[in-house]
């Protein structure tokens, strides 16, 4: 590895509309800017692209499996950056953290009990209890001081008794919340009380937008939450290379993990070969490029902040994570806000497949002169209601 890089062009305008991209061909054809599926059109660290280019070259590309190295790299990272202390055997490799939510749907309930999610909730969170055919309890996730948090109270008086699952995601999708100390404690607590397992999505914990800020683990709170979690990493929305699916399932409790890979036989594939070279890369050298995305993407959300809360019918809580701005448009007078914006030139995820038809999200990892672009289409359609 000789790339050694200490500045990066996240201006840098790069056309996507010829690599079969799921963001950029949905609206291929139209003058409609692709603001919605949460991957970056930021090119990778570059030591993550030398990295694939030095192994395709090798051109054998037979079945694989991941290196000690790569494991050693990310348990250092855990300790280091979030003072949690992981153990190899802990760790499983996976191709993709929505499947990690389908299994732990299915290995830590049982027919008839509950799974507790969030709502609104990424969609996979919703459809991993519907596709393990297990009853769901939605925790609507209210505004609590300017931060969006899951009311706990609100599940608690729907819960059966019957054990199950609370489903959580730090930072939130969307949101953008961090969870304190205090609050994961008490979603322990709840766990405890109810006889809960816990499936923590942690898939964004690495962009963290406000420098006060820490990224606590769920599961490194206590031998307790350890003992009844599953925590799903992944070095995919970090480092832009979510198209190589390569993800991580810390599972501390061995009954757990052995379940979980029952379930995952036979059915769930082993992670690619290209996929664990971009990932020991990117947790190897990208750290300095990490750390100038996460200027950037707060120079953005400083950006949306502004602009956004002076547009008329539309309100934007302060984004402590993710590139994901959580847009409230129920002061807008329009029945459908995502199909406004998008007829306005702008395309949005609709708050409906979140769990709420008032919100759109907006993927922010773009260039500025992108963001520019959709918040002047943004202005110009609210004025011209």
């Amino acid at each position: 590895m000789t790339t050694r890089q200490t500045t990066f062009n996240f201006d840098l305008e790069l056309d996507r509309t010829h690599t079969d991209s799921d963001k950029w061909d949905k609206y291929k054809g139209q003058d409609i800017l692709p603001m919605w599926v949460a991957d970056s059109d930021f090119q990778s660290p570059p030591e993550v692209i030398e990295a694939l280019q030095e192994r395709v070259s090798h051109g054998i590309f037979g079945y694989t499996h991941s290196s000690e190295k790569l494991t050693e790299l990310f348990i250092a990272r855990l300790a280091e950056k979030y003072q949690w202390q992981v153990e190899p055997e802990w760790v499983v490799y996976l191709p993709g953290l929505v499947c990690g939510l389908n299994l732990a749907a299915r290995t830590l309930t049982d027919d008839g009990q509950t799974i507790i999610s969030p709502s609104p909730i990424y969609p996979p969170f919703i459809s991993s209890a519907k596709f393990a055919e297990r009853p769901l309890i939605k925790a609507p996730v209210v505004l609590n001081e300017g931060r969006w948090l899951p009311d706990l109270d609100a599940a608690e008086a729907q819960l059966t008794g019957k054990g199950g699952l609370f489903q959580m995601c730090n930072p939130l999708n969307p949101g953008g919340t961090v969870y304190r100390r205090e609050e994961l404690e008490a979603t322990l607590a709840f766990a405890e009380k109810h006889d809960l397992f816990v499936c923590s999505d942690e898939i964004h914990c690495d962009l963290l937008l406000d420098d006060s800020l820490t990224h606590i683990p769920f599961a490194s709170l206590n031998e307790s939450a350890a003992q009844r979690s599953i925590t799903l990493m992944a070095p995919s929305k970090t480092f832009n290379i979510a198209g190589l699916g390569a993800s991580i399932a810390i599972i501390p409790n061995a009954e757990i993990r052995k379940r979980f890979s029952k379930v995952k036989r036979g059915i769930v594939p082993g992670v690619n070969v290209l996929a664990f070279t971009a990932a020991e890369a990117a947790y190897e050298h990208g750290e300095p490029w990490l750390q100038a995305q996460l200027n950037y993407l707060a120079s953005h959300r400083d950006l949306l902040m502004t602009e956004i809360n002076a547009i008329p019918g539309l309100k934007l809580e302060h984004i402590e994570a993710t590139y994901l701005a959580w847009i409230d448009c129920s002061g807008l007078p329009a029945d459908n806000p995502h199909r406004f914006f998008e007829e306005a030139g702008v395309g949005l995820s609709p708050g409906l497949d979140f769990g709420n038809r008032r919100f759109v999200r907006l993927n922010f990892g773009c260039t500025r002169k992108t963001l520019d672009e959709a918040l002047k289409r943004m202005k110009a359609a609210v004025a011209e209601l």
